[in-house]
């Protein structure tokens, strides 16, 4: 029963938090200068999060040939630049993985 009421206040301490920011935004105009800033955060945030696991192997950094992940991230990489397309960035990164771990 514990687990059940952590999850929802944790989910209406997350819903009460967004909303207060959308309802401030909604009341004031943003700077267009704070508006661009705001543009560059999912991207940096994104990459706060996945560059550790591409490149650190056994608590160093890893840029050899046989870091399979920093591979399937390049190959990912790749398919998100030539496709945009996010599902298809997604599994060919899963996919590359998991052949490059086999092999």
């Amino acid at each position: 029963m514990n687990i059940w009421l952590i999850m929802l206040a944790g989910g209406l301490i997350t819903f009460g938090m967004r909303f207060s920011l959308i309802y401030l935004f909604g009341k004031f105009q943003i700077p267009e200068t704070m508006r661009r800033a705001l543009h560059y955060v999912p991207p940096a945030v994104l990459s706060a999060i996945i560059f550790p696991e591409l490149l650190y192997q056994t608590d160093k950094i890893d840029l050899s040939l046989g870091n399979t992940r920093l591979i399937a991230g390049i190959i990912a990489t790749l398919v998100a630049w030539y496709t945009k397309n996010t599902l298809l960035t997604i599994l060919a990164g899963m996919i590359a993985l998991v052949i490059l771990q086999l092999l």
